[in-house]
């Protein structure tokens, strides 16, 4: 068990789709013996675009309790797994805003050397989801990352079929499947192991 690392599961999520895949995340990691952290990015759509939206207004009171993700975060962290919902192929601006703050850890050199992967949930079966998390491992290239994907490494993603991230068509099901859970689970699980023997390999070094 590697109860030596630490996995930060930062996302945005409007309506919940994107928070059952983090929870899901969250829950891998732990079967794996990591510590984790779930943390959602701060809202940017004013109350009445939110109120608007009955679903999102209900999302928005669930996960009020959820501490909002801050760099010391980032910081703590070994692995980093990220969720967004996809806006026109890419992530959402509220997660973008997240990482846009993250420029003094990068000057410190702070972001390199960690795991990172991420996952996505789209409206629609081709709305982008690839697209999205490859532009979310352009991020991690600046940083001087370890990508870890799931790619097609355990049974489970031949049948989601995404190499890059688990992904979840949101007009399947309002809320991700079994199916959606277990490639985030296990996705975590798969970055917990990498970064696990990261940390060994240093300190045998």
């Amino acid at each position: 068990m590697h109860n030596n690392v630490h996995v930060a599961v930062i996302y945005y999520s409007a309506t919940g789709t994107v928070h059952a895949l983090a929870q899901a995340s969250v829950d891998g990691a732990e079967k794996a013996g990591a510590t984790t952290r779930l943390r959602r990015v701060a809202e940017l759509a004013p109350a009445a675009a939110i109120a608007s939206n009955p679903e999102w207004q209900a999302h928005s009171e669930q996960s009020a309790g959820i501490p909002e993700a801050t760099l010391a975060d980032l910081d703590w962290a070994d692995v980093v797994l990220f969720g967004t919902p996809t806006r026109y192929g890419t992530m959402a601006s509220q997660l973008k805003q997240f990482i846009d703050t993250t420029g003094p850890l990068w000057q410190q050199g702070k972001l390199a050397d960690k795991v990172y992967s991420s996952f996505t949930a789209t409206a629609t079966i081709h709305g982008g989801q690839e697209s999205t998390l490859l532009s979310m491992a352009q991020v991690f290239y600046h940083w001087g990352g370890i990508m870890v994907p799931p790619g097609y490494t355990d049974p489970i993603q031949f049948q989601t079929g995404n190499p890059y991230g688990t992904s979840f068509v949101a007009s399947q099901g309002k809320l991700p499947d079994e199916t959606a859970l277990e490639a985030a689970r296990y996705q975590a699980r798969r970055a917990t192991d990498i970064a696990a023997q990261i940390k060994a390999g240093r300190r045998a070094a």
